[in-house]
């Protein structure tokens, strides 16, 4: 039993020297070997120097559409509808024919008229007669200048009712002229809710359709009082009119976001903000002659926004705090800050930027999140004109 603890006691103490040798081969090891006690290199990142760029933004603004003429189509006198020479949606020209009332009771009229034309005029004859009798009688003393006179007023009475009857025959002529509804100018038809057979009525409420010319349409579209103070700062100009003969041509961004072939030009503004809105509308005008624009259509309006010389930098360059819009400059020893900004606007990925950056500053375009105020890195050069030439505003 001596022997055997013997034998376990010195294989105990062999192990501990083997493990207590190895503790001081690699304390030595770590202690001898400089390297592995370095701090880690910086990281390599991409850095972009800012420089100034020309900028054109856009700004956009609901709007919705009408021609230049919505006329309603009324009817002047009462009638039956007889006759509907068009339909819903179509294209019209000046003087088309577009409803016919029942024509006969005017026709009726104009008859009637005609014959109490004839009667006046008999009776204007009779009258003249009359003062042509008396007249040698009168002269010679033979009746007395009373019944002349009474003769002469019935001459100018009966002179009085043919013009009388005259115009009812002009009056009508005109009523039933009023029966056939022709189109006052070139357009389109709108919803027709008359039937044929309906009674016409000239006081109803609702019009027997609406006309659009739409060779020329207007969109309206409004400002918030912050756009138009804009507005008003941006463009040159003592008054209103002015500064809209300032504004360069605008887009119509239609609803399925397809941009319209023609461009249009602001003509006019109202005249004071709408009390309920805080907006104040603005009108611009748009070609169309081939009729792809109707009353109603509703889109956008596009006004460009053009800037000789901006700041430009990507949006990836930057990231917000409490609500603030910052960038990673690079500073001496290529130690990097973060740097509130000011942004003016946006044209695409980019911003444009008034306050913070100057021209020339280098700013961390990629790997923000790994980075922390007073961190030093390995800048990669990377040109903004490149960048915008693979991805343009």
């Amino acid at each position: 039993m001596n022997s055997y603890t013997n034998f376990m006691h010195k294989h105990l103490l062999l192990f501990c020297s083997i493990g207590l040798a190895a503790a001081l081969t690699g304390c030595n090891t770590t202690s001898g070997n400089p390297e592995a006690a370095a701090p880690p290199p910086p990281p390599s990142l991409q850095v972009i120097s800012v420089t100034n760029q020309p900028v054109t933004l856009y700004k956009e603004f609901n709007a919705s559409l009408e021609g230049t003429k919505n006329i309603d189509i009324r009817s002047q006198v009462d009638g039956y509808l007889e006759k509907i020479f068009v339909d819903e949606g179509a294209f019209v020209k000046k003087g088309q024919p577009l409803f016919r009332l029942d024509a006969r009771p005017f026709t009726e009229q104009l008859n009637n008229a005609r014959a109490t034309v004839l009667a006046a005029k008999a009776n204007l004859s009779s009258a003249e007669i009359n003062v042509s009798k008396l007249e040698p009688l009168v002269k010679n003393n033979v009746v007395s200048d009373v019944q002349l006179k009474t003769a002469q007023a019935a001459y100018d009475a009966a002179r009085a009712n043919v013009a009388q009857a005259e115009a009812q025959v002009s009056n009508a002529q005109i009523n039933l002229g009023y029966a056939l509804i022709s189109a006052p100018v070139d357009g389109y038809i709108g919803r027709i809710p008359s039937k044929i057979g309906s009674l016409v009525v000239r006081n109803d409420a609702q019009a027997l359709t609406v006309l659009s010319e739409i060779r020329e349409v207007y969109a309206y579209f409004s400002l918030s009082e912050n756009d138009f103070i804009q507005f008003k700062n941006q463009f040159a100009g003592r008054t209103i009119e002015d500064k809209i003969k300032q504004l360069p041509p605008v887009e119509l961004i239609l609803s399925d976001n397809t941009v319209y072939p023609q461009k249009g030009k602001v003509g006019t503004v109202d005249g004071q903000f709408s009390r309920t809105m805080g907006t104040i509308s603005f009108r611009a005008s748009f070609p169309n002659v081939n009729g792809l624009l109707r009353s109603g259509n509703t889109g956008k309006i596009r006004i460009p926004q053009s800037f000789a010389s901006t700041l430009v930098i990507p949006q990836e360059a930057t990231y917000e705090l409490q609500d603030k819009i910052f960038v990673f400059a690079v500073g001496d020893s290529n130690k990097v800050a973060g740097k509130p900004i000011t942004v003016t606007g946006r044209s695409g990925n980019y911003y444009l930027v008034d306050k913070g950056i100057s021209p020339g500053d280098k700013i961390v375009y990629t790997g923000l999140d790994r980075l922390r105020d007073g961190m030093i890195i390995a800048p990669k050069a990377m040109s903004l004109d490149s960048l915008l030439k693979a991805r343009p505003m």
